[in-house]
């Protein structure tokens, strides 16, 4: 088994502001892509679960097979376990652990997925080629990353372009790649998967609750979350330019004809049997 390499800092942490976007994820919103692949008695491993909704969803799925739920914040883990048991599933667990270095042999996965990780890991090449490792041959590697540049909004607003300048710029710094989305295929090529299928999709927020919920969540981040300060801690931004960029969401939030677009780059892999190797770079 690889060794185990430090990953990135988590830039956002796990503030109620970050969990309230958290929990509204679903498989249905998050991981429609990869639904159309599932069968009932699959063992699934879903990596970066956090609070549990997605990987209670997919168990509601297999209901005759396993899903395990992983997370390199252990805290996180008593509100997914939460999260299982309101549901009544008993084909669901959860456990901590580093997906450059998954404690499991190889093959112990049908389906090993991942939702907005590989942009925070501190390799995400060696990541892909984990999770390959860990899935039965004839099985799926899949993976949905946001894309921060991608990003996109109406009515312009020069607050919103200083927050994402902010944004990638502490991501940067934290070890992660905030443009993710677009890189997934070429990581899997760099490691070693050859049957991969490269797909997007979108989030999109224009009701007036929709915008209020979004514009919300990261006005409030913007100032108490782990991202905040961790952005203060690096330099990148004062606690004046801060409160701009907090005020810049709800200004766009209470927008009628506000519109904002997160777009995700995804992917699914079909692995061969092979110990996958690195075939070039990230």
């Amino acid at each position: 088994m690889p060794k185990a390499r430090e990953t990135a800092v988590y830039t956002h942490g796990h503030h109620e502001s970050v969990l309230r976007s958290h929990t509204w994820r679903t498989a249905a919103n998050s991981a429609a892509y990869l639904l159309g692949s599932l069968t009932p008695g699959l063992r699934i491993l879903d990596i970066g679960c956090g609070p549990g909704t997605i990987t209670a969803d997919l168990a509601g799925l297999v209901p005759e097979g396993r899903v395990t739920g992983l997370d390199h914040a252990p805290g996180i883990l008593d509100q997914a376990r939460a999260t299982a048991a309101g549901r009544g599933l008993t084909n669901v667990g959860f456990t901590t652990g580093d997906v450059h270095a998954l404690d499991f042999p190889d093959g112990s996965f049908d389906v090993v997925h991942a939702h907005q990780v590989l942009q925070h890991v501190g390799d995400p090449v060696a990541a892909l080629r984990e999770m390959a490792r860990v899935t039965v041959p004839g099985g799926i590697v899949a993976a949905r990353d946001a894309d921060y540049g991608a990003m996109t909004w109406y009515p312009a607003s020069p607050g919103l372009a200083d927050w994402l300048d902010l944004y990638r710029r502490v991501a940067r710094a934290n070890g992660g790649e905030p443009d993710a989305g677009r890189r997934l295929k070429s990581w899997a090529l760099a490691a070693g998967l050859t049957d991969i299928t490269a797909t997007s999709g979108t989030w999109t927020f224009a009701t007036p609750e929709e915008r209020a919920w979004w514009s919300g969540l990261w006005a409030d981040r913007t100032l108490a979350s782990a991202y905040a300060r961790r952005a203060t801690e690096g330099g990148q931004a004062t606690e004046d330019e801060l409160r701009a960029v907090s005020g810049a969401w709800r200004a766009w939030g209470e927008r009628e004809d506000g519109w904002f677009c997160v777009l995700h780059g995804e992917i699914l892999c079909r692995t061969d049997g092979r110990v996958p190797t690195a075939a070039g770079t990230g």
